[in-house]
């Protein structure tokens, strides 16, 4: 055997002897109660909260490890008792060199299934604001009388207890809490993300499945900075994010409760930026052909009624500061469309800002009567520019806007509205019978037809209201100003109806359901209605 080649092998023998040992020794090397207090009182002195477990054993294969029990890292008194991170096994690799010296060098953490509980309170506030050593020193202190499991006053940081950390099949469960009591609670499960520690940032990447909605999300070239950060929630953020979902209804319903449900595939590719505490995000999202269900009691069965849309982008979506906004939200309904800057407010519940709203062609016999069937709908192309604000869980008490609006050629179809401008003419022929009156109210029986409907709006806590809403058709003009109110259905209107052969002033009160009508005819429909009557005496 030639030298060089013996050498080799001489070596590789005792280096394979050395690491032999160094396995076969490390049940004995490890001194465990020792290296349980290292363990927690070092991770209890980096988080900032107390870490425990019940119990520690060493491994020797398929890598020397420090495997952990009943592992539990506490959490912020002020968000609550229970754990912050709670899991049956994790696993601390030992690195193979040091062992040969006889020193212990922790290399890998992995935690297999943990459950962590992520909270933000009223005021905005995340449970993990308080993580780091420096974030609340009293978190540490109690952690440092903690007995074995806690014991230690000076331990490494996370760094030096582990070089990454690998989180597998975790669930990380998201709360919000107004006062004492949840208000919403999502879950992300199959949480695969894996972090490593590279000088002052920590890097990472990975995946999880969101619920309820069952979204794939995925992480990329996500980065922490901890250098300067008093605590991790102040640590600078950035990562690529995208999310793939073949239907949003169950993520939909959690906020909009059982009588609407939206569904339909959603994608988004998202910016991260931000702090940890405090993240913000920056993309494009888009809903692919939509649908809206709603029970309507208005409706003959079936009183579920659905909404087709078209797709439903958002572009340059941002979040940050608790607002969803978009420069540009577009959508469709059949052969109409919908584009508006939308704002998202959720401080304390949702209120939804749409600017610059613009409406084209919007066929309203499918909005009006197939999906809501309202008793005052007109079928016709909708033309509307303006703005609105609401809250989606009160809309017709918070309503808010203004703008204006042109409904093309089409017909009256919502029996109400039939039967208030039948009512109208009806009683204004009964009263003034001098003006001959050419319309029969029964032409109001039966949807009729209109040239356009046109007149500006201007709404304030659901209550709308305008001064120059135009009706006009081939039978008659009517010009309609006052108001109505969305949550009651009552109408204070002022109607004037130009049929031709004279004007009827109409005074409209009630309800939408049962309105009270009050006409009286106006001095030159006397004046003409009085020169009919003395040529008829001739």
């Amino acid at each position: 055997m030639k030298r060089p080649l013996k050498w080799t092998v001489v070596v590789l023998v005792v280096v394979a002897v050395l690491a032999l040992v160094a396995l076969v020794a490390v049940p004995f090397a490890v001194d465990t109660p020792r290296m349980q207090t290292l363990i927690a009182s070092g991770a209890s002195q980096a988080l900032g909260r107390p870490v425990k477990f019940a119990s520690i054993s060493a491994a020797v294969f398929p890598w020397p490890a420090v495997e952990l029990y009943a592992l539990e890292i506490g959490e912020d008194p002020h968000f609550g008792t229970a754990p912050f991170v709670k899991l049956d096994t994790g696993r601390l690799t030992l690195r193979v060199r040091p062992l040969l010296w006889g020193r212990i060098e922790f290399g890998a953490l992995t935690l297999t299934r943990p459950a962590i509980t992520l909270i933000r309170n009223p005021d905005g506030q995340l449970n993990i604001a308080s993580l780091g050593p420096g974030a609340d020193p009293r978190v540490a202190a109690r952690a440092g009388r903690g007995g074995a499991a806690g014991a230690g006053g000076g331990g490494a940081g996370a760094a030096t207890l582990a070089s990454s950390v690998r989180i597998e099949k975790g669930t990380v469960t998201y709360v919000t809490r107004g006062g004492a009591r949840a208000l919403t609670r999502y879950r992300a499960e199959d949480v695969d993300l894996t972090l490593t520690a590279g000088g002052a940032t920590l890097r990472f990447e990975g995946g999880a499945r969101l619920q309820p909605g069952d979204l794939a999300v995925r992480i990329a070239e996500g980065r922490l900075a901890t250098n300067g950060a008093r605590s991790l929630a102040e640590a600078p953020l950035s990562a690529l994010v995208t999310v793939e979902g073949r239907d949003v209804a169950a993520l939909v319903a959690l906020g909009a409760g059982a009588g609407t449900s939206v569904s339909g595939a959603v994608s988004a590719t998202l910016t991260v930026g931000g702090t940890l505490g405090a993240p913000t995000a920056a993309g494009t999202l888009e809903l692919a052909s939509p649908r809206i269900t709603e029970t309507v009691r208005a409706c003959p069965e079936p009183k579920g009624r659905t909404l087709a849309l078209g797709t439903l982008r958002l572009a340059d979506a941002s979040w940050q500061d608790g607002r969803l906004r978009s420069r540009a939200l577009t959508t469709s309904v059949g052969t109409g469309t919908i584009s508006t800057g939308l704002t998202v407010t959720l401080d304390h519940g949702a209120r939804v800002a749409l600017d610059d709203l613009a409406l084209k062609a919007l066929p309203l016999e499918t909005v009006l009567v197939d999906f809501l069937c309202l008793g005052y709908a007109v079928a016709g192309p909708l033309d509307l520019t303006g703005a609105l604000a609401f809250d989606p869980a009160d809309l017709a008490n918070t309503l808010s806007g203004a703008g204006q609006l042109r409904i093309g050629r089409g017909r009256v179809v919502g029996r109400q509205a039939l039967a208030l401008i039948g009512g109208v003419v009806r009683v204004g022929g009964a009263v003034s019978s001098m003006l001959s009156a050419d319309v029969p109210a029964s032409l109001f029986t039966s949807p009729v037809e209109f040239d356009s409907i046109t007149g500006t709006y201007q709404i304030a806590n659901g209550v709308v209201k305008t001064r120059d809403l135009l009706y006009a058709s081939r039978v008659m003009r009517v010009a309609v100003a006052g108001e109505y109110r969305l949550a009651s259905g009552r109408m204070n209107l002022d109607m004037v109806v130009n049929h031709g052969r004279g004007e009827v002033t109409a005074k409209v009160t009630g309800t939408a359901a049962s309105p009270s009508i009050r006409v009286a005819p106006t001095t030159k429909t006397l004046e003409t209605g009085l020169r009919e009557l003395l040529k008829r005496f001739r």
